[in-house]
């Protein structure tokens, strides 16, 4: 048996969709971190602990990995001061705040979606992203058309441009995967996946699934200097 969340946790995650302020909360906080926190940080500490066998650089302690559920509604149009999911990333030991390639899950009553991946490489990583395929784009191409990975997630969607990016040759092998903005995998499971005592062994199958491409983005990401961060950050505070 492994953990995995409750009817009662469901229950509190459906009432919060029509009771997303901060009263209601506050009077059911007890069941918050009964039935979701703790729960979730047990979810948290099983995979962490699966992890060690393929993809030990992304260990991550429970509090850190675990995503708040309070929104920041600063730049939103919805107030609505809580997530009404839960949720968990793993990126990779030392790239936290630089944009690497890690896991991601998410749990809700309407589905579990299970990713891994670079959802959204800032410019510096995106560019050393499309540097690395001009040489081993046919590794990537491999890791891609594995069994298990396309049994278990969905076609990637790379959210691609229309044209070559500007610097790249439009006629290059790799010239498609260059056209990508995005480089994440999915795979979504319905909500009831994970009240049961496999829900474990199901994040942990896809996410050793995704693991190869992981390692493989984060040999550029790994690589882009502080010097490029920071003139891409100058660059977008200017604008």
């Amino acid at each position: 048996m492994g953990p995995h969340f409750s009817e009662q946790a469901f229950d509190f995650l459906e009432e919060l969709e029509h009771r997303n302020n901060r009263d209601w909360f506050e009077e059911h906080k007890p069941s918050y971190e009964r039935e979701l926190k703790a729960r979730m940080l047990e979810v948290i500490d099983a995979v962490n602990a699966r992890l060690a066998d393929f993809a030990p650089d992304h260990i991550r302690p429970s509090s850190k990995a675990m995503s708040r559920i309070y929104r920041d509604v600063r730049f939103s149009n919805d107030k609505t001061p809580y997530k009404t999911h839960l949720a968990a990333s793993w990126p990779r030991q030392g790239l936290e705040k630089t944009g690497g390639a890690g896991f991601f899950l998410q749990v809700g009553v309407h589905g579990v979606m299970v990713a891994g991946g670079s959802y959204s490489p800032g410019p510096p990583q995106l560019l050393a992203i499309r540097r690395h395929l001009l040489e081993h784009h046919a590794r990537l191409r491999a890791l891609l058309a594995e069994e298990s990975l396309v049994r278990l997630t969905e076609p990637l969607d790379g959210h691609p441009l229309i044209r070559s990016p500007k610097g790249f040759p439009a006629d290059h092998p790799a010239a498609d995967l260059l056209l990508n903005r995005r480089w994440a995998l999915f795979s979504n499971l319905p909500g009831a996946a994970a009240l049961g005592d496999g829900f474990i062994d199901l994040v942990i199958e896809r996410f050793r699934a995704i693991a190869p491409v992981v390692d493989f983005l984060n040999v550029p990401l790994a690589a882009v200097t502080p010097l490029e961060r920071e003139a891409a950050t100058g660059r977008r505070s200017a604008r």
